[in-house]
């Protein structure tokens, strides 16, 4: 009996249509990134376990893929294989059972890439990737366990001009793809710091950053438990509250941010950086919001973070992010190599045109013109014109047997293929051809010359 075939789930097959619409997007960005020198990068689907293992904080660790070892058959050694599998069952990274795991990000293997060949780079060292991640979370609208990812990053470098650059990219590829009202968040870690200090100490920063992260998803109560099963006090919690409710124009949320924060010296950078950002003439066109509740969960990041989402109308969550991290090489021995990034969910970004209808109405014509085939002569004709026709880069194809009209006629419909040519006994006497556009019913005869020069 035949198995009825399926996909893991949170996985997707692309068609035609949907790789076509996606290359747009990616082509979109790609073009953006080499407008400002970033050199494309790939790096493996898995990694080390080591490599990925305790980067992402302990949220993230529990979505890290683990893959199994080859050779788990071994009947030598199944009694000590069933003890491995219970400790991985608890959780525990046993290496005779999983050593390698498929990659979270892109961002810790492009660190464990400049950490390995930092000696030959020419710094700073700017690149830009676009692969597939994976995540064993939760499958819904917008968030898949197989999704690709579209990374810009700069590193050996803390001039604050990256970070206005990256500003610029994420407003360039949005406005390319006709997201006006996209919104662009940015915070800084050294003020989510200067309020840990506030709330007991610079080692609280992660637990109240890992906790504000979730606001948008559990709202401000579950936040509060949460940061009281952290071990933050009550008086810590109403801080943190207040530093939450601060709202308004930049201007605005700097100065209660300044009011606030008046007494940190690490508050006082991460302020100082906000504002040189913002009042870069470049970044007047641009969409950029302050946002305090900004957080990034991730223990990496130090500097200026960003979140990007989508305009209001569509219900998506963040569809890019990143900041800066100052020392993501130091995880693999290579201290004292400055970095920032972004990155754009394609994925996320696919489904919010989808919704706007935002993609090119032609975006899914793949074949321009379709030459019958109405015999052996004349799909010799057809094929010599049809290849005089790729040579000026139109895109065509020869039906592939001598069957009916009407056949012929479903298929061009069926692929959406915009225009016809025929070549019949009668045209291959006169050397000439009939072209008929489909939308329209328009039809010229056309000599090989007058086709060569036609506007398709």
């Amino acid at each position: 009996m035949s198995q009825k075939p399926s996909l893991p789930q949170g996985t997707r097959d692309f068609g035609p249509d949907v790789v076509r619409k996606r290359n747009y997007i990616l082509n979109t960005i790609k073009n953006v990134f080499e407008r400002y020198g970033f050199q494309p990068l790939e790096t493996p689907a898995m990694e080390n376990m080591e490599t990925l293992m305790g980067k992402y904080g302990e949220e993230g660790d529990k979505l890290i893929f683990k893959i199994l070892n080859n050779g788990l058959d071994n009947k030598e050694k199944e009694k000590q294989i069933r003890e491995d599998f219970e400790k991985i069952l608890e959780g525990k990274n046993i290496k005779g059972i999983t050593e390698r795991a498929l990659k979270y990000d892109l961002t810790i293997p492009f660190a464990r890439y400049v950490a390995m060949n930092h000696a030959v780079l020419a710094f700073p060292f700017k690149r830009y990737q676009v692969q597939p991640v994976w995540r064993a979370d939760r499958p819904q609208k917008g968030r898949y366990r197989e999704f690709y990812q579209c990374d810009a990053d700069v590193v050996g470098s803390n001039a604050l001009l990256n970070e206005v650059e990256l500003t610029l990219i994420y407003h360039e590829v949005f406005t390319a793809l006709q997201l006006s009202g996209y919104e662009l968040k940015i915070n800084h870690r050294k003020i989510l710091t200067a309020l840990a200090e506030l709330c007991g100490g610079a080692d609280k920063t992660t637990d109240i950053a890992i906790a504000i992260d979730k606001l948008d998803k559990i709202g401000l109560e579950k936040v509060k438990v949460e940061l009281s099963q952290r071990g933050l006090t009550d008086a810590a919690i109403q801080t943190i509250e207040k530093y939450l409710s601060i709202s308004g124009n930049n201007d605005v949320i700097i100065n209660q941010l300044e009011t606030l924060l008046s007494n940190s010296e690490q508050g006082k950078i991460g302020i100082a950086q906000l504002k040189e950002l913002l009042n870069n003439t470049a970044l007047k066109s641009t969409n950029v919001q302050i946002d305090p509740t900004l957080a990034r969960g991730l223990n990496y990041y130090t500097g200026i973070i960003y979140e990007a989402k989508a305009p209001a109308s569509v219900k998506m969550g963040s569809i890019g992010g990143g900041g800066r991290y100052d020392d993501l090489t130091g995880l693999f021995g290579v201290p004292n190599i400055p970095g920032v990034g972004i990155s754009f969910g394609v994925d996320r970004i696919y489904d919010v045109l989808e919704e706007l209808n935002l993609f090119p109405e032609n975006i899914n014509i793949s074949t321009q013109v379709l030459f019958f085939n109405l015999g052996e002569n004349e799909s010799k004709q057809s094929f010599d014109w049809m290849q005089q026709l790729r040579h000026k880069n139109i895109r065509c194809e020869l039906y592939h047997e001598s069957t009916k009209f009407d056949k012929q006629f479903k298929y061009a419909e069926k692929k959406n293929i915009p225009y016809i040519i025929i070549i019949g006994e009668k045209e291959l006497n006169e050397q000439k051809c009939n072209l008929k556009k489909l939308a329209t019913g328009e039809q010229e005869r056309l000599g090989l010359s007058e086709l060569l020069g036609y506007k398709f």
